[in-house]
């Protein structure tokens, strides 16, 4: 149990969560937020719905992010557990998400109320995410920017081919590996929401705060590990 990573759980959730919430969800990236630019674009040209629900996704997750970073501030100042209750507000928001999807979903209109209320709340998670990752654990893989990761790991493997010393070779191969981890976590947590999607409908978004959850205890464990040594 203690060499669960958090990071991994994080790429696979964002992946999952964003792939779900673009099958489900009429075209909206969740964690990806600066892609809805593109079908915006392309819900323009082909008359499809989910226009303002993409339009208001980034102000969203702007907002979220500076909501996180002040409460951070806020509890550090009174000397309170501010990545534990990050954590715990991107669980929760995760957990009603679902239980709005098993309610109201599957969502015939991108514009709706419902499908608006589902998808910002799984946009604000994702922010949380984004914000505590930054903040908090800034040294592992990114769980969200799988573009910036992969022109990483194909310069590392260049340099690893062409690095002399023992010393430099071993950290390249230590960060060609954190990130090829998180690539490929990220990549199957899309094709199980895609599975997802296909044979369990919205039940779908049961998995996602179960995630959340073993994320949170991997960060538990490790903050353990550390208290100890």
């Amino acid at each position: 149990m203690k060499n669960i990573k958090p990071a991994p759980l994080l790429a696979f959730n964002a992946g999952y969560v964003d792939t779900l919430g673009f099958l489900s969800l009429h075209g909206l990236f969740t964690a990806h937020v600066t892609g809805n630019f593109v079908t915006i674009g392309a819900a323009m040209a082909q008359g499809a719905t989910g226009i303002l629900t993409k339009l208001l996704a980034l102000p969203v997750f702007c907002l979220v992010v500076i909501l996180c970073r002040a409460a951070s501030h806020t509890m550090i100042a009174r000397r309170l557990p501010d990545l534990r209750v990050l954590l715990w507000a991107k669980i929760l928001l995760l957990i009603f998400a679902a239980g709005l999807a098993l309610r109201f979903g599957p969502f015939a209109n991108g514009d709706a109320p419902m499908t608006m209320l589902v998808g910002m709340v799984l946009v604000a998670a994702m922010a949380i995410q984004n914000a505590t990752h930054r903040m908090h654990m800034s040294a592992d893989a990114p769980s969200t920017l799988m573009t910036g990761t992969t022109t990483q790991i194909l310069l590392d493997s260049v340099d690893l081919m062409r690095s002399a010393t023992v010393e430099s070779r071993e950290k390249l191969r230590a960060r060609w590996a954190r990130l090829l981890t998180s690539l490929g976590s990220f990549a199957t947590g899309c094709g199980i929401a895609a599975g997802a999607c296909i044979y369990l409908g919205m039940a779908g978004f049961i998995l996602p705060p179960v995630v959340a959850f073993l994320s949170w205890f991997a960060v538990e464990l490790g903050a353990g590990t550390e208290a100890k040594n």
